[in-house]
């Protein structure tokens, strides 16, 4: 069973336990004893299993539980036995006829354990991990005030019912006077708790964190301004040269169905940019008539700091009527694409994004084309009101590729959220991952692969004789076809319960560049959703480590530090997680280690409950977004920095201003 389900059981467990509290406390006040005994024991009983849920969840890890152990459980664990020893006695003795089973004493302590689950699971929802004295004080004080306003409210409502007509005994009048006393008493007790508490929310938090490392140093200070892309090719190399204009436009895809978009070019993707590696890319941003701005990121590309698009951080925004220039030498071989940084949510959406393809310079002819013809296609795949858009067109793709032709697919998801990608009627290998290449990838078949969120798969293939269909979300009447000559010939099988490929155990392993086993710096990311101040706003929002952007610290490293890192999920969401300017190299996932190739990304999958450790190498100077690739999920609050030590900058980045609207 995943983590992710217990989760999810843990959760359904503490509802059922809110229930039957609530429902022993109600039964209680209408003076149905035996009913109130029964569903009193179902409340323990579910206790007790939430004990257990607990405990298979603490295996998963400490981030998992942390409030449940520290706060919630023996919260909830000191009312029930309270209510247990308060109410139980009298209730046992009703049930041999000697006692009504009634009392305002066990009333409240029995309404006190429900009040005490409601509260366990509300941190949860609200607050997650981790857990601080704030939040324990304020969920203290407001059980506390709910039993008090029981004692004061709800208990003698029931007493004065059940009693209607009845005259009061001194000894009465007495007991109503000591709950007075209580209620003054414990009123005042509970509002110092809780005024201690949210002071105590208030209180600022630390700038950065080091993972273990040094902190700050006295260095000379470098802008990220001045961390700018070479202004020559290399040896042998070009300068290519791209206009990208982005403007709003109408776009008529290829099932004839019109869209309003926004476009670099007034295309959808935008012009597709490629090079050779050691080439010179420039491109000149124009901004026609985008509000607000746009940037252009090179997503998955490490290119210098002030090249990566992060409008306030990197550069400011292209406004309507401005330009920037980006300038960058294309060392990097792969599949990658671009797109805006600013407020992309939004952007992306709508369409601006584009590809960059960067082959080799061996095995090229003069001209630059490859040596050996063959097929090759670049395909984003992107979802416009609901239609999965891939290369521009939702309707039936056809390609035509007599058997034996080589075929390299490269494969990008330019959306937020995962996509199932099958290649169904030929063998395939996993060439490449989110660009680099992988050490012995296999033949593979009747497979599904996930590709996550900003991520990047390239196929590789030799056409049989029969037709081959690259099937996008089980859907087998899209997607893109390859015939030997011959349109529309071939039938999909259903794919749906084909196998996912786990890459983790794919290819051949082959030593790092570098020792993990020693890292210089280590930092921890719990993922979550709770309520966090995000860009100046209280919302309730997508969070690490319990904050919300600006007000997550930033990770510091200083040049040629081994960073590792761990994502963890404890959400019911999934978060593509993506690191700017380098690539990590995947080391576990939920303790289990990667056995195949060395397995590079910039973008990946963390599922509900799943905890990955990853490490990079600290060899690109700057101050680089960490965040999620749901790009929705960024705008809410889920991202912060990684910030090289002496590396400032003049866009408003400094930590807690936004950075820009937008991830």
């Amino acid at each position: 069973m995943t983590t992710g389900l217990w989760i999810i059981l843990d959760h359904l467990v503490a509802l059922l336990s809110i229930a039957a509290w609530f429902a022993a406390g109600v039964a209680l006040a209408l003076r149905r004893t035996r009913l109130a005994t029964a569903v009193l024991v179902a409340a323990v009983l579910v206790t007790l299993v939430r004990v257990g849920t607990v405990a298979m969840l603490a295996g998963r890890g400490w981030w998992f539980v942390q409030e449940k152990v520290l706060l919630g459980l023996p919260m909830l664990g000191a009312a029930a036995a309270g209510a247990v020893l308060v109410a139980g006695p009298r209730m046992l003795a009703a049930r041999r006829g000697h006692d009504d089973g009634w009392s305002v004493g066990g009333l409240v302590s029995v309404f006190t354990a429900a009040y005490a689950a409601l509260a366990g699971l509300v941190v949860t929802f609200l607050v997650g991990y981790p857990l601080t004295l704030s939040t324990a004080l304020i969920a203290i004080s407001l059980v506390c005030a709910a039993a008090l306003l029981t004692m004061r409210v709800v208990a003698p409502a029931a007493e004065e019912a059940a009693d209607a007509g009845v005259a009061r005994a001194p000894e009465g009048r007495r007991a109503v006077s000591r709950r007075r006393f209580i209620g003054w008493t414990g009123g005042a007790v509970v509002v110092t708790a809780a005024g201690a508490g949210t002071g105590l929310a208030f209180l600022p938090t630390r700038s950065v964190t080091v993972g273990g490392g040094p902190g700050r140093s006295s260095r000379a200070a470098v802008s990220v301004a001045d961390l700018r892309g070479s202004g020559s090719p290399a040896p042998g190399g070009t300068v290519r040269r791209h206009v990208l204009t982005a403007k709003k436009a109408t776009v008529r895809l290829a099932s004839g169905r019109d869209i309003e978009a926004w476009t670099y070019n007034g295309e959808v993707p935008g012009p597709a940019i490629t090079a050779i590696q050691g080439d010179l890319i420039e491109v000149r941003l124009r901004n026609d008539d985008i509000d607000g701005g746009v940037t252009l990121h090179w997503h998955g590309y490490d290119v210098p700091c002030g090249e990566d698009g992060v409008p306030g951080l990197t550069q400011m925004a292209v406004e309507p009527g401005d330009e920037f220039v980006y300038r960058f030498r294309a060392d990097q071989v792969g599949t990658y694409w671009y797109h805006t940084h600013h407020a992309s949510h939004i952007g992306v959406h709508k369409g601006l994004y584009g590809t960059l393809v960067v082959t080799p310079r061996h095995g090229q002819r003069a001209d630059g084309h490859a040596a050996v013809e063959q097929l090759e296609l670049t395909l984003p795949v992107h979802t416009f009101d609901g239609s999965v858009v891939i290369a521009g067109s939702d309707g039936r793709t056809e390609h035509p590729a007599p058997p034996g032709t080589p075929v390299r697919l490269r494969l990008i998801n330019t959306d937020s959220d995962p996509h199932r990608i099958v290649l169904a009627g030929t063998p395939f290998q996993v060439a490449a991952v989110d660009g680099r290449d992988l050490n012995q990838p296999g033949e593979v078949s009747d497979v599904g692969l996930r590709l996550p969120a900003g991520g990047r798969y390239d196929l590789k293939f030799r056409m049989p004789n029969t037709p081959v269909a690259l099937v996008v979300d089980d859907d087998h009447d899209g997607g893109l076809r390859l015939h030997g000559g011959v349109p529309g010939d071939g039938r999909v099988k259903d794919t749906s319960a084909l196998p996912e490929l786990d890459l983790l155990g794919y290819g051949a392993p082959d030593a790092a560049p570098f020792d993990t086993r020693d890292a210089d710096r280590h930092f921890t990311l719990v993922l979550d959703r709770g309520l966090a101040m995000v860009n100046g706003r209280p919302a309730y929002g997508q969070t690490v480590n319990g904050r919300g952007h600006p007000s997550i610290p930033d990770q510091l490293v200083a040049e040629g530090d081994i960073v590792r890192f761990a994502i963890v999920n404890r959400s019911l969401e999934t978060h593509p997680w993506h690191l700017h300017g380098h690539p990590v190299l995947i080391l576990s996932r939920d303790e289990t280690p990667s056995t195949g190739s060395p397995l590079w990304m910039d973008t990946f999958d963390v599922r509900p409950g799943e905890t990955w450790e990853v490490a990079f190498q600290a060899t690109n100077p700057g101050i680089w977004m960490n965040h999620c690739h749901n790009l929705p999920h960024a705008e809410q609050g889920m991202m912060l920095r990684l910030r090289y030590d002496g590396v400032t900058t003049p866009f408003g980045g400094a930590h807690g201003e936004s950075q820009g609207h937008g991830h």
